[in-house]
């Protein structure tokens, strides 16, 4: 069990590294439409695919109901803040609060902060209204609203994924609360003006 675990933390980490080579720009795949350009998104900006492994490695680490309620609870808010920006309505501060998420859990995984589940669920369904505004925001114009949104739901459950894997092998990666120390910074630089 152990090798199937660390296999899918490998593969996941495999398919995030294309994302690591910019930030959030605000920009999608020209060239694609629907579920492709929608599952490209998260990983186009290291905001969001650090947020979504973030999320993982923290569920991971409060255990029990924590594993699924807290991503399924950033995944449904996400969803309905993505049907918002979708439909034109405008959150103010949509990237300063993803730079936060960014920054907030990675503290909570660099401190092993331990909360009820309840109240790690609304933490990042809050950070999830955000994202998903961002992920709605900028659908193509010419994508399918369901077929784009099911990709970048895909994309985050898979991030998610990653981080839950990796946070499954935490008592064997003594750099586990480093790495969420390196989330917070990253998240830091990505909120400070270039």
């Amino acid at each position: 069990m152990t090798r199937l675990i660390r296999a899918a933390a490998l593969a996941s980490l495999a398919v995030c590294v294309p994302g690591l080579a910019e930030a959030h720009t605000g920009v999608h795949l020209m060239t694609s439409e629907g579920a492709a350009a929608g599952f490209a998104h998260p990983f186009l900006g290291l905001d969001h695919l650090l947020a979504m492994v973030a999320v993982g490695l923290w569920a991971a680490s409060l255990g029990g109901r924590a594993r699924w309620l807290v991503p399924g609870s950033f995944i449904a808010l996400m969803t309905l803040g993505a049907i918002g920006g979708a439909s034109g309505l405008a959150l103010s501060a949509v990237e300063p609060m993803i730079a936060l998420s960014v920054i907030a859990l990675g503290v909570l995984v660099a401190l092993a902060v331990r909360v009820p589940t309840g109240a790690a669920a609304a933490v990042v369904a809050v950070f999830g209204v955000f994202h998903g505004a961002a992920h709605g925001a900028e659908m193509p114009a010419l994508a399918s609203p369901l077929a784009y949104g099911v990709g970048f739901v895909a994309a985050t459950a898979l991030l998610h994924g990653a981080g839950l894997a990796l946070g499954g092998l935490r008592s064997r990666l003594p750099t586990f609360r480093l790495a969420g120390g390196a989330i917070a910074l990253a998240g830091v630089a990505l909120a400070l003006p270039l």
